[in-house]
């Protein structure tokens, strides 16, 4: 039976990045509560699409949108899709985000004092601007209806800085390895920004949240696993389905009246 507390049946959401690996369970979860859900990424659809959307792009449930998050026409274009297949819009979860990867040039994962200035603005671009635009377009229709929620992405990196003592394995190894800083810059601006539009938009009916998460268990070396699940009060990484329930809650109304907080589901990280 489901509950009318979590329900999401009628609700029209748009989920950046959702066809990377959080995204993906994002959408899945919502379109089980009964949202319809539009994922708004940038890869071509017939190449990514995940075969589990198909029975709710049949339904009539779920719209993919080739769309940048940093250009506005694009997600204006979005926005305008989802007005005509569905006539609203009442939530969206900013999820799309640039990190760089373990095997980036060296030039990206090199000491903080050589960091390339290009790097920190392509990672800027995408993770600040990426969600200013889409709160402005699609947020700024969802307070023209009058209600929303907006849950914005964000990081334990946000909070607290990365400990370099995980990567100690990889320069013992003869690697030049460090976590870069733009990444932690990028989704700590995050906060503020969802608090501004929490407390600009409060009167509106549009609610404003940010989650915070850790690391998602993705076949990592065993070298890390081991170093970050001692710093993890509960011995592990997350699972990719761990933080299904936070985005279904401030999505729900049984969230109504949270707005300008940060849920925070990193298994200990930060208590410590």
């Amino acid at each position: 039976m489901s509950d009318p507390l979590f329900d999401l049946s009628g609700k029209v959401v748009a989920v950046t990045g959702g066809l990377g690996q959080l995204g993906q369970q994002f959408s899945g979860a919502l379109l089980q509560r009964g949202a319809k859900v539009a994922v708004l990424d940038i890869a071509e659809e017939a190449a990514v699409l995940p075969d589990a959307y198909a029975s709710a792009l049949d339904d009539g449930q779920f719209d993919y949108i080739k769309a940048n998050v940093t250009d506005r026409p694009s997600v204006q274009n979005a926005l305008d899709r989802i007005l005509s297949r569905w006539g609203r819009i009442d939530g969206l979860v900013n999820n799309a985000a640039l990190d760089s990867p373990p095997g980036a040039p060296v030039e990206e994962n090199g000491p903080f004092e050589i960091y390339p200035e290009a790097s920190w603005d392509r990672v800027m671009e995408v993770n600040v601007k990426g969600t200013l635009v889409p709160c402005q377009v699609l947020g700024g229709a969802m307070a023209e209806a009058g209600s929303g929620s907006i849950i914005n992405v964000a990081s334990i990196y946000g909070m607290v800085s990365p400990d370099q003592g995980l990567y100690e394995y990889r320069r013992q190894a003869g690697e030049t390895f460090y976590k870069p800083v733009a990444y932690s810059a990028s989704k700590s601006a995050i906060y503020n920004l969802t608090r501004y539009m929490a407390t600009y938009w409060a009167g509106k009916g549009v609610r404003v949240n940010t989650v915070t998460f850790a690391g998602v268990f993705n076949h990592q070396d065993k070298e890390f696993l081991e170093k970050y699940c001692a710093k993890v009060p509960l011995g592990r990484m997350a699972n990719a389905d761990e933080y299904n329930g936070a985005i279904v809650f401030l999505m729900s109304d049984a969230a109504s009246y949270m707005t300008g907080a940060n849920m925070k589901l990193d298994g200990g990280f930060t208590a410590w």
